[in-house]
């Protein structure tokens, strides 16, 4: 699903020391690992203990409470079997969809999630947002042309010509940049 060095094998490798051996067949390890060191506001990974407190504190959860230790369990694939409301409440607050999380996607529909992931990363960095929306309503011509001018700058740079893990949606290394801003507002 994913090429080498892209972002989600780095986050598969940086969580590797401390995976159980069964983690490697837990789509729902991989998949958490993933969210966590991809979808979190600039700056620094979510922790363990920040999700567990949000999704305990919020109704918009479901009134489900999940403590630090299980995530924990979760990401590194000691527990493979959470709950619906718990595996629900993970969905919502990654903004994914339940079956992502359970591996019951397609090959294809996964990776379509994690595009949508990568594109609200890069979305994050105000300058990529408002490069991205000043393109809107030009002519197919015109947006054609910037994306070349961009590729010239991007060669120009010594860059990759697509940022990793683009597969045609926007690409992000997660940075999100110093005026990045958190999706969905959370921190």
């Amino acid at each position: 699903m994913f090429e080498p060095g892209s972002s989600r094998e780095g986050a598969q490798m940086a969580a590797g020391a401390d995976r159980s051996p069964d983690a490697a067949d837990s789509p729902l390890a991989d998949r958490l690992t993933y969210l966590f060191t991809t979808m979190h506001p600039p700056g620094a990974p979510y922790t363990n203990a920040h999700v567990a407190e949000e999704i305990s504190g919020g109704e918009e959860y479901g009134g489900v409470s999940v403590t630090e230790q299980y995530l924990s369990m979760l990401r590194n694939g000691k527990r493979t079997n959470p709950s619906p409301d718990v595996l629900r409440a993970l969905a919502k607050f990654f903004a994914v969809p339940v079956g992502y999380l359970l591996g019951d996607l397609s090959p294809s529909q996964a990776e379509r999630v994690e595009e949508e992931v990568r594109f609200l990363v890069a979305m994050r960095d105000k300058r990529v947002r408002s490069i991205a929306l000043r393109s809107v309503g030009l002519p197919p011509e015109v947006q054609d042309s910037l994306t070349t001018i961009i590729s010239q700058f991007r060669q120009q740079m010594n860059l990759p010509p697509e940022p990793p893990g683009a597969n045609g949606a926007a690409g992000a290394d997660g940075s999100g940049g110093p005026d990045g801003e958190a999706t969905n507002g959370r921190r």
